[in-house]
């Protein structure tokens, strides 16, 4: 049994991938603003916390947490995000900001104040986005989301640099288009390719597996374009 956190569970490919571990026999910390979908799976090895990617203390109460329960973690997968679709001319710089905030800021936070429980073979798996590859389409308005994502693939190979000695292992995922509610919600006349339980069982997989094959990559995963 693995001891895996995921953020950004309440709904989309970090739900469908609480469910997946969850049954094959994972223990899953939980974290999302609204904890109450998968408090309602009602799974015994799922355990649901209710964490803001924006407030500063949160990982530092999360971490004692997990030295309450001795536990070590053996992935950390950074799924929550933040989306934001305007122009730069509309976008003030408390709303970029606040995209940095939850995709970057919030993803260090975590990463750092977890580093006392992950061990050598630990994978830390960043979620970013097609949208953050240089040379890939581009979209116009998602200046602050997509430029997070960017810089999600910047510290995963970063990080897998300080810490390829004795780890832990980091590598991100560039997602294409998944038939998500943010999708949904961003752009509603559009039909992606593959749902989220499609792309939650491709990410739990590499979750559990990919640190043995990668690290400090970050591998694009999408069968459209982008």
């Amino acid at each position: 049994m693995s001891v895996i956190v995921i953020t950004g569970t309440s709904r989309g490919i970090g739900l469908e991938m609480v469910k997946i571990l969850a049954e094959q026999g994972h223990k899953i910390y939980a974290l999302s603003r609204n904890s109450k979908p998968t408090q309602d799976l009602n799974h015994k090895n799922v355990f649901s916390y209710v964490y803001d990617m924006t407030d500063s203390d949160a990982a530092k109460v999360f971490a004692r947490e997990l030295q309450a329960r001795e536990d070590q973690i053996d992935a950390l997968v950074h799924n929550a995000g933040r989306f934001d679709q305007s122009s730069l001319a509309d976008c003030d710089l408390d709303r970029f900001k606040a995209v940095y905030e939850v995709n970057v800021f919030g993803v260090v936070a975590l990463t750092q104040a977890l580093l006392p429980f992950m061990h050598s073979k630990t994978h830390v798996l960043s979620m970013s986005s097609m949208g953050g590859i240089q040379g890939s389409m581009k979209f116009a308005g998602l200046s602050a989301y997509s430029s997070s994502k960017a810089a999600l693939v910047g510290l995963t190979e970063l990080w897998a640099e300080e810490f390829k000695e004795n780890g832990p292992r980091f590598n991100a995922l560039a997602l294409g288009a998944v038939q998500t509610e943010m999708l949904d919600e961003a752009f509603p006349d559009y039909k992606a390719p593959l749902t989220a339980y499609e792309m939650a069982v491709y990410a739990v997989d590499f979750a559990l597996n990919g640190h043995r094959y990668y690290n400090g990559k970050c591998l694009q995963v999408s069968s459209s374009t982008p």
